[in-house]
């Protein structure tokens, strides 16, 4: 057991060498009977960021596969901030598992249409976060591979920016973003909580475990105990000062200007120009934006729009029982609309923060009437994921658009699809061609 945990650890090295080692003596174990992995179940995890953006455990796109494998998931996608730089990694670690798999892209973008409200960016006006699911290769066509780079670019120009503004009230423990912050990532995509790690750390090193809580107190105008408490679990502090620097009301946070991002249009292009699903993200019904959700996925819809993701445990695990009821009202009310749309949804827990689960509690009362809703959208995922990456024939393709009469034709098959194969058996698809009809592949497919 010592061996193994230690093997995961090296999972999430930043030495992709280290990372493949680990991963071989794992596999190899598991080949031994050395380790016993679990019969794979019926859960999943559709939203997982790695430590290519921020993973609150510092999770690798190795480790999260491995980890969902070693949990008996049958499922995984991978989601990370502004780049694809694990989605290789990952889909060829799922094939090695056995997993049915996924692999996405989330960033901000400004929506014209809603400039004035908030939508599942809060204290952003018109900024909305947006997934691209579905991508099978860590490198993009053409241009694109420039205005992903403008995408990782103009994040990294937003975050130098806060920096800038949270080191006028923290000056005593300034951070460098290139000596401070950089460091901490494997790749260069620092985000916020990159940037309250190097504050944590600093403000350790200058004032250390005594004072560090007095000193916080007096930047985050709060109690010294409360300090203290949080500061017994740094991920958690590090949240508050996030929050409390960061977000509105914070030396940190200036409202969103729209040259800061990019268009939706110009991301959704990128999107489907590399054989992805443009996805709209649903936070939790609540802002201006989303109470006119109809009028909402109109214009995301128009732009190129084909599935939702949804982060269930937000929308229902929540203490406050009057907010719990309004908020899983406009879950149901979202998860119906998706539904008349014909929308797959895909559903995980984020992972970008301590915390968080690794997997949604699918069998709470107030999730299993979705379940089968989010149980389709994976296989949908993964069944354009495998037709896409062997045969260029994905969910948003031009066979598929010459094909399907209708979207929910086209969900039925891609279900099925998904349903008959994991990663490991999609070479099964390397012989087709835009002439093999749907029931010609379905039918030659072996089963799991």
């Amino acid at each position: 057991m010592e061996v193994r945990s230690t093997l995961e650890k090296r999972l999430d090295s930043f030495d992709v060498t280290e990372r493949q080692e680990a991963l071989e003596q794992l596999l190899e174990d598991a080949n031994t009977g050395k380790i016993t992995l679990p019969l794979m179940g019926d859960h999943f995890n559709l939203h997982c960021h790695s430590f290519y953006s921020f993973n609150g455990y510092g999770y690798s796109p190795s480790g999260l596969a491995w980890r969902g494998r070693a949990s008996g998931l049958c499922a995984m996608a991978l989601i990370d901030f502004d780049v694809l730089d694990g989605v290789d990694e990952f889909l060829a670690v799922c094939e090695q598992l056995g997993l049915r798999s996924g692999a996405g892209l989330e960033t901000r973008v400004f929506v014209p249409a809603f400039a004035e409200d908030e939508i599942n960016s809060p204290g952003e006006p018109g900024v909305a976060y947006h997934i691209g699911m579905g991508f099978v290769s860590s490198t993009v066509s053409g241009n694109d591979a420039a205005l992903l780079r403008r995408f990782k670019d103009m994040a990294q120009q937003r975050t130098q920016a806060i920096i800038k503004r949270v080191n006028t009230l923290l000056h005593e423990i300034a951070v460098d973003y290139e000596k401070d912050v950089l460091p901490l990532t494997p790749a260069g995509n620092a985000t916020e909580r990159h940037v309250c790690a190097a504050y944590y750390a600093k403000a350790q090193a200058l004032h250390g475990e005594g004072n560090a809580a007095a000193y916080w107190a007096s930047k985050l105008d709060m109690p010294v105990d409360a300090v203290a408490k949080a500061l017994a679990d740094p991920p958690v502090f590090q949240g508050i000062a996030r929050s409390k620097t960061m977000k509105a009301g914070g030396v940190g946070y200036v409202r969103a200007q729209s040259d800061e991002f990019p268009a939706l249009d110009e991301v959704n292009r990128l999107i489907l120009a590399n054989g992805a699903i443009p996805t709209f993200a649903f936070l939790d019904g609540a802002s201006s934006g989303e109470a006119r959700m109809d009028d909402l996925l109109d214009v995301m819809t128009a732009s190129g729009v084909a599935a939702v993701n949804i982060i269930p445990d937000r929308n229902w695990n929540i203490a406050d029982a009057e907010v719990k009821a309004l908020k899983l009202k406009n879950l149901e009310a979202f998860v119906q609309q998706a539904r008349a749309r014909n929308l797959p949804i895909f559903v995980g827990t984020e992972m970008n923060a301590y915390g968080q689960r690794f997997v949604d509690a699918f069998d709470a009362p107030e999730l299993r009437p979705y379940f089968s809703d989010f149980q389709e959208g994976m296989h949908i995922l993964n069944g354009h994921t495998l037709l896409q990456a062997h045969a260029g024939m994905g969910y948003l393709s031009g066979w598929a658009a010459d094909t399907f009469a209708t979207t929910a034709d086209k969900n039925r098959f891609f279900a099925r699809l998904g349903r008959s194969l994991d990663a490991a058996s999609g070479d099964s698809l390397n012989a087709l061609s835009p002439e093999t009809g749907p029931e010609e592949i379905l039918k030659a497919l072996p089963r799991l």
